[in-house]
């Protein structure tokens, strides 16, 4: 069975938890590989509406296994809320959902920091989510975080509680003239969070190398997109993880050569939350027209989305990037009732054009250059074969195929679950 690595191909949001949801039908195990609850992934089932910021996307099917790996940083109260409110919907967790050892915690300090750091921005911020996620990336790599499995050793977890504390109580008042850290009080949500986590507690690798060894189908679920990816996306308006599928190595546990499957998610246009450079933006009637009709509001913070045509250029470079064997394009259905839609398929830069995504400074600059294509006037929600299609639907495909170079083998054309389209290749 394959090993897919599910990888945001724009800049986050394209309906990553819906394919992840979808697929985990036939999944033994499905990880998050990398993020925080900085960004949700929208469900819509039988029970219910659910924005998953932490809990992997296949929990509402009983027969997964659903793990939060070491490359997910883990803000316990927000994790709990979604345990509480999956399981009022009728949906067991314990038994079924894994929270890896090595997995980083967030706590309120690094909420407060990250606050602190966009005000201190003044008139430009970076857009963040204010979760804390920059901050406990921040701590990690310079070997101060504080991890799950800390959580059952209470001697070394004091030591490290206080030592923390120290230090950011003396960055707190000396930066940002703000309270100090209470050790204290650390110490004693994280006995609360103990009390509650301890049944999810595991190392997750003997679990994920024995789904290997017996060719189960796993599905590495990833947050945000390749344009938010700390290394190839819009630096500084990017996450701090890989969002890769070689992030999704490094952040579940799993060899490279075991994904077999690099499944890009896409939607028929573009949206993203947060600053930085986006070509495709529409600052405009049509701009609000596909926010409405996507209802293209940030599932954490409840933003409006900048809403755009499909950026092909972008689409392509994350395609090269992270090496998408498939692309899955979601949202068609939103130009239903489109004359005409456009489709990004070079930048102009300086007077030149160009095919592949600049640095951000001259991303900034770039203007792109469309194709018009004829819409199809017709309802496709309904459509469950590709030839249930108009063909100006699949003309529209076709052409994003050829530009991002990647079979497009899966299809939204409504929010259920039933409203997709695979092809021939991608029936799991």
């Amino acid at each position: 069975m394959p090993v897919t690595a599910i990888v945001g191909a724009q800049w986050g949001d394209e309906g990553k938890g819906k394919v992840v949801d979808t697929l985990a039908a036939h999944a033994d195990v499905v990880v998050r590989y990398n993020g925080g609850n900085n960004a949700g992934h929208t469900i819509q089932n039988e029970r219910g509406t659910f924005r998953l910021h932490l809990l992997p996307s296949g929990i509402f099917h009983p027969a997964s296994q659903c793990v939060v790996g070491p490359g997910v940083v883990v803000n316990p109260d927000a994790l709990l809320s979604e345990i509480d409110e999956v399981e009022r919907a009728g949906v067991p967790t314990v038994g079924r959902l894994w929270l890896d050892q090595r997995a980083h915690l967030v706590f309120p300090y690094h909420i407060a920091m990250d606050e602190l750091e966009e005000a201190a921005r003044g008139g430009a911020p970076h857009g963040t989510t204010k979760q804390g996620i920059w901050p406990v990336y921040a701590d990690k790599a310079g070997r101060t975080g504080i991890r799950v499995g800390d959580l059952l050793e209470a001697g070394h977890l004091t030591e490290q509680i206080r030592f923390v504390a120290a230090r950011k109580s003396a960055l707190f008042r000396g930066v940002y003239r703000h309270e100090p850290v209470d050790a204290g009080a650390m110490l004693a949500r994280c006995g609360r969070w103990t009390d509650r986590l301890r049944p999810y507690i595991t190392d997750t690798h003997p679990l994920i190398q024995e789904a290997l060894r017996a060719d189960r189908m796993i599905l590495l679920e990833g947050q945000l997109g390749v344009m938010r990816d700390l290394d190839w996306g819009v630096y500084p308006y990017v996450t701090s993880s890989t969002t890769l599928a070689g992030g999704a190595s490094a952040g579940a546990g799993i060899p490279p050569y075991r994904i077999t499957r690099v499944l890009g998610i896409a939607k028929a246009y573009t949206t993203a939350v947060g600053a930085g450079p986006m070509p495709t933006e529409l600052c405009d009637a049509t701009g609000d027209l596909i926010r409405e009709l996507g209802q293209e509001y940030g599932a954490t913070t409840r933003r409006p989305r900048r809403c755009g045509w499909f950026d092909g250029v972008a689409a392509r470079f994350a395609a090269e990037v992270a090496g998408f064997t498939q692309l899955a394009v979601m949202k068609l259905d939103i130009f239903d009732t489109f004359d005409a839609v456009r489709l990004a398929v070079a930048y102009r830069l300086d007077g030149r054009t160009v095919h592949t995504v600049p640095h951000t400074a001259a991303m900034g600059r770039v203007e792109p250059i469309y194709e018009e294509l004829p819409g199809w006037r017709a309802p496709t929600q309904g459509a469950r074969r590709l030839t249930d299609l108009p063909v100006e639907a699949r003309v529209f495909l076709r052409r994003i195929e050829e530009i991002v170079g990647v079979p497009i083998t899966m299809i939204g054309v409504g929010a259920g679950r039933s409203d997709v389209i695979f092809t021939q290749e991608s029936v799991p």
